[in-house]
């Protein structure tokens, strides 16, 4: 991944696929951090105590049966389906990602306690900071199902890359092709590039 931005990765895909791969407008407690690992999912669904037992749903249980036996590394996409400023969680819920060793979070929602999630070693990415909890909005609803960010399918075990200029999901089959698809596209645009040096020097000397 070195040297890749997630334009780059956006381009690679572009090369095999047409649908869209990418999320924008995405912030992060974490700037300069990458984000970089196989999906794991929590899909949320809207509160009702009466259909969803808090004892089952709840984000505890719905985290560690997201994240397996093996957690380390894996990135936790957490869905709102719908609840643009709903708190998807914060500081003291995603500690459990910090214990776990996982390699971030990233969510179309909202997140809480952006300073306490700075101090965290992995990389956060969500659609901005909230102060209200979302608890009696929405709950985790099923783990490692396919989900839906901002118009993007997320499948478990698909690769996702977020930087400062968004996330993009890359089928966990073809990571190689689309990184050498990726690296490519670096090159071709560092030709493009020098060229464009040559031109301007030859209009320059004219």
């Amino acid at each position: 991944m070195e040297g890749l931005r997630s334009a780059d990765l956006v381009d690679g895909m572009g090369r095999s696929h047409r649908h869209r791969s990418h999320l924008l407008d995405l912030a992060t407690p974490t700037p300069g951090k990458v984000l970089f690992g196989p999906a794991v999912t929590i899909s949320f669904f809207p509160t009702c105590r009466a259909a969803l037992d808090p004892e089952r749903h709840n984000f505890a249980n719905l985290f560690w049966e997201a994240v397996g036996d093996e957690p380390a590394g894996k990135v936790l996409v957490l869905a709102r389906n719908g609840h643009r400023d709903a708190s998807m969680g914060g500081g003291t819920k995603l500690l459990r990602a910090q214990e776990a060793r996982l390699a971030g979070v990233l969510t179309d929602g909202r997140l809480r306690d952006f300073e306490e999630l700075a101090r965290y070693e992995f990389a956060t990415y969500c659609s901005g900071e909230t102060s209200r909890v979302g608890e009696d909005v929405v709950t985790p609803f099923q783990a490692n199902v396919p989900v839906v960010l901002g118009g993007v399918a997320v499948i478990p075990g698909q690769y996702v890359y977020a930087d400062s200029a968004g996330a993009v999901i890359i089928p966990e089959e073809e990571l190689e092709e689309v990184l050498d698809e990726a690296r490519e596209v670096d090159r071709e645009d560092e030709d493009y590039r020098l060229e464009i040096s040559r031109e301007v020097r030859r209009v320059s000397a004219q």
